[in-house]
């Protein structure tokens, strides 16, 4: 049940209009979608401001459609990640309105709005193997509302290519540092900015990279002050941590 509904159903309350049993029943079955694999959270937007997003791996193609049609008959923006090609032409083909963006592996419901004077975040990726994780960090953050840039394929092999955007890079309010391998972009970034740094590890890597273990616990271990880490191709959590900064930066104000 959304606000506005709810705000009408306890006025009615209010006036008498119906019995406490009756509101009671109506909340409770404004708040079943009739799925017996899935209890969907309808009330997280209003409390942490980011909607649920629903994780696609390991749900069938016909519990994506299903999840989507009980989300989309409420008010607001709906996402997935962890969709695949096929799971996506499924749910795009019953939900023309969504939109699949395949190299973040991402459904979204519709064109998010921009926040109006909120702060930018940038988005830098060690390698364009990294891209897929950088990318679901990117649809995540843009989805949420806020103004995204991608600088791809910079990473400490060839530091001088991010020596040489550093400005830009200095424009940012917050930063994802996407980067696999040793992990450390992330740490030469923190050193050089004055916004937070969201380190984000990658699976990228050879054998010793130990499916981007080694990335995840050299960022842990940076020396740099200002820096977080998130876990292992987390872009979606990295999407969203970047997003809540923003928004304690925005109640400041």
């Amino acid at each position: 049940m959304n606000e506005e509904n709810l705000r009408k159903l306890l006025q009615k309350l209010q006036q008498g209009g119906c019995e406490v049993e009756e509101a009671v029943q109506a909340i409770a079955a404004g708040e079943r979608d009739g799925l017996s694999y899935a209890c969907l959270d309808h009330q997280r937007q209003q409390r942490t401001g980011r909607p649920e997003i629903v994780f696609g791996e390991g749900k069938t193609p016909a519990q994506l459609v299903a999840i989507f049609s009980a989300m989309l008959a409420r008010d607001g923006m709906v996402m997935a990640t962890r969709v695949s090609p096929e799971k996506a032409e499924l749910v795009t083909a019953a939900h023309p309105e969504v939109v699949y963006y395949a190299d973040a592996m991402m459904l979204v419901s519709k064109e998010p709005q921009e926040k109006q004077n909120g702060g930018v975040i940038k988005i830098i990726s060690a390698g364009t193997s990294d891209l897929h994780v950088a990318e679901e960090a990117r649809v995540t953050a843009w989805g949420l509302g806020n103004k995204v840039d991608l600088i791809n394929d910079i990473g400490v092999a060839g530091i001088h290519r991010m020596v040489h955007r550093l400005a830009e890079i200095r424009k940012a309010d917050v930063l994802i540092v996407v980067a696999g391998m040793e992990g450390a972009l992330p740490s030469v970034v923190a050193g050089l900015v004055s916004a937070p740094v969201i380190a984000l590890p990658t699976s990228v890597g050879y054998g010793t990279g130990l499916g981007g273990v080694a990335a995840l616990l050299g960022m842990l271990n940076s020396c740099a002050p200002g820096l977080g880490v998130v876990n292992i191709d987390n872009g979606f959590g990295a999407g969203c941590l970047a997003d809540a900064i923003l928004k304690v930066g925005e109640k400041k104000k």
